[in-house]
């Protein structure tokens, strides 16, 4: 029998906060019945233990898969969506901070507006000064990045048909960011004010490398925008240099101008030398990307799949 609703839940270092998570999803009366997904992404505390005693007891079914290593979350996410069944799929952290019950209420708004997805927009986040700052950063990057509608926000807490998660999970590159994968497939997309409470236990595993490297995946992976505006700066520098060229050459006719030495010379040098460097770097960025995509970098290697309930 196909569930109406599929949760998936990422686990990292999830020992002290899965086990409440479960039971409450688990004590949800979902309409058509509900499943959960567990992708531990290479924990390597008692994630992987606590979660084989939550499948013996479960009341609900539940798929617990084991990663043969980290991957990253939105690697681990894609996988729970190729083991759903639901008719909807909604994916919420494992902190506590996404309750169950408003992922009940991003599927209900789905259901009754007809839409591929619904994020969940939160009117107050409970995440530190500087994970507010770095999502902030991320949306207003996906603006121009993404095609999307100006100012939408994107949340990790959101729920897909099963469409959606089917054409999504088609890609199996090995930098998968997920809101630029759905927003190639639809753009029949709403959202929902939610509640994000306070983090249950531990600390957020989103450190700035992490951030960085999700903002070059948005970047990369989904625009050649960089791309242009490295072109656009190239040729706004060379029109100056020619520019410059020009003055130092009407100077030298007249017989004016200030005399120039070493300082300004090496300024000059040095900014055109960091322009060109970044500029070959972002080019590196894409081509590297190329090599590990052709080469077959795992998206993400699956070590185990358990079942309960």
């Amino acid at each position: 029998m196909t569930p109406a609703l599929s949760f998936v839940i990422p686990l990292y270092y999830s020992a002290d906060t899965i086990t409440a998570l479960v039971q409450e999803i688990e004590q949800l009366t979902i309409e058509g019945g509900h499943e959960l997904i567990l992708v531990n992404d290479g924990s390597r505390d008692a994630t992987a233990g606590i979660c084989r005693e939550l499948l013996r007891d479960a009341r609900i079914p539940i798929i617990f898969i084991n990663h043969a290593r980290n991957f990253g979350e939105h690697n681990a996410v894609l996988t729970g969506y190729r083991h759903a069944r639901g008719a909807y799929v909604v994916n919420l952290d494992d902190d506590g901070q996404n309750p169950p019950a408003e992922a009940v209420r991003l599927w209900q708004q789905a259901k009754r507006e007809g839409l591929d997805v619904v994020y969940g927009h939160y009117a107050h986040k409970a995440h530190s000064a500087w994970r507010n700052l770095g999502s902030w950063l991320t949306n207003r990057m996906t603006d121009w990045v993404l095609d999307k509608p100006r100012g939408f926000y994107l949340s990790s807490f959101r729920c897909v048909s099963a469409f959606v998660a089917k054409e999504v999970t088609a890609h199996d590159g090995p930098y998968p960011y997920i809101d630029g994968l759905i927003l190639q497939v639809t753009q029949n997309v709403g959202s929902l004010a939610v509640q994000h409470a306070n983090r249950v236990a531990g600390e957020s595993g989103y450190t700035l490398r992490r951030l960085v490297r999700l903002w070059s995946s948005t970047l990369v992976n989904f625009s050649v925008m960089p791309l242009r505006l490295a072109t656009l700066l190239g040729l706004l520098m060379a029109a100056g240099g020619l520019i410059g060229l020009g003055l130092v050459f009407y100077w030298w006719r007249t017989g004016q101008g200030p005399d120039y030495g070493w300082g300004s010379l090496m300024g000059a040098l040095l900014i055109f030398s960091g322009t060109q460097l970044v500029m070959l770097g972002l080019i590196g960025e894409y081509l590297g990307r190329m090599f590990l995509t052709i080469n077959r970098r795992p998206q993400s290697v699956v070590r185990s799949v358990e079942r309960g309930g």
